[in-house]
């Protein structure tokens, strides 16, 4: 047996009700998610139910473009995003192992790939 304990977020934000600054869906505080490392990112909603699981070599543009582009699995749900949590983790192989692992533990809503649980 493997046991996977996953790191502790290193920076979590959350979404402001009516954002006097500039923003991308009520989130205000992207500048505190670094721009040159890699890690995994977790949505979650309201209820801290948890949404989506992502993983990115850099980890604000990833997050970003999940807010911005059509073809995100989250495109449609963006509305529902009032948490975001980031652990940076430098290894690829330790992203993918993280990633599976929450989106399988955590039953991730609206992760599509990697899925064992349906």
């Amino acid at each position: 047996m493997i046991l996977v304990t996953v790191p502790v977020p290193d920076v979590t934000i959350t979404k402001q009700d009516n954002p006097q600054l500039s923003h991308i869906y009520g989130f205000t505080d992207f500048h505190l998610i670094t721009r040159e490392k890699g890690g995994i990112f977790m949505f979650y909603n309201e209820q801290d139910e948890l949404l989506f699981v992502g993983k990115a070599r850099k980890l604000r543009p990833r997050i970003k473009k999940h807010f911005e582009d059509s073809v995100s699995p989250m495109k449609d749900h963006r509305e529902e995003v009032t948490k975001i949590a980031v652990c940076e983790v430098e290894n690829p192989v330790h992203r993918e192992i993280y990633e599976t692992f929450l989106i399988n533990e955590q039953k991730a809503k609206y992760n599509v790939e990697k899925v064992f649980f349906k």
